[in-house]
């Protein structure tokens, strides 16, 4: 029981002896005896809580340090290139893909042209019909004629059959096409076989 004439304000000294209770005896309290009794102490307040964990968690997501940040930048930036290759590669596949089905056909597109040249796909007939549903398709599929008489002679996109010099143009122009040029998205299936006007001198 408290004494009722201690000042509150003094400090509590507290007796640290004990009692054997086999003999009665009193011990004093040894060095050896305090020290593993601190070191217990110290071990409870070192050793972590599950409560730690959390509020440092959580302080990290709060204010994520300059490491982590930029790991994550690093991560999202990667992860959209891998997505960007990754859509172009499967585009320029399909492409690839359909422009090998296309190319078996180029020998009727090319045959339709003629006919048409010829004056055969004109009017209701039942051969215009067909071409024109043919050429339909092929251009829903993404085929795209190139190859016209008048344009400038690309080396790219033309292949010169034939060149004659000319007075009237002042660059290499496309004076007739022989045979028109295909491309399906990225890949060209075939140049344009091109006769060339070029200028004199």
């Amino acid at each position: 029981m408290a004494d009722e004439n201690q000042n509150p304000d003094e400090p509590v000294i507290r007796d640290k002896r004990k009692i054997d209770p086999e003999t009665g005896a009193v011990r004093e309290p040894s060095n050896e005896t305090d020290a593993a009794a601190d070191a217990a102490a110290s071990a409870d307040e070192a050793e972590l809580t599950v409560d730690d964990i959390l509020n440092a968690a959580q302080a990290e997501v709060a204010e994520p340090n300059d490491e982590h940040l930029a790991d994550l930048k690093r991560v999202t930036a990667e992860y959209a290139n891998y997505r960007k290759r990754t859509e172009q590669n499967r585009e320029l596949e399909r492409d690839r893909a359909v422009g090998q089905t296309v190319a078996a056909l180029l020998p009727v597109l090319d045959d339709l042209d003629r006919a048409e040249k010829h004056g055969d796909l004109e009017g209701d007939t039942a051969f215009g019909t067909i071409a024109a549903k043919l050429r339909q398709v092929t251009e829903r599929l993404g085929l795209v004629r190139f190859g016209a008489v008048g344009e400038p002679f690309d080396p790219q996109l033309h292949e010169a059959i034939f060149q004659q010099p000319a007075d009237d143009v002042e660059v290499d122009t496309v004076a007739d096409v022989v045979e028109t040029g295909y491309q399906l998205g990225e890949v060209q299936l075939r140049p344009a076989k091109v006769v060339v006007k070029s200028p004199q001198g």
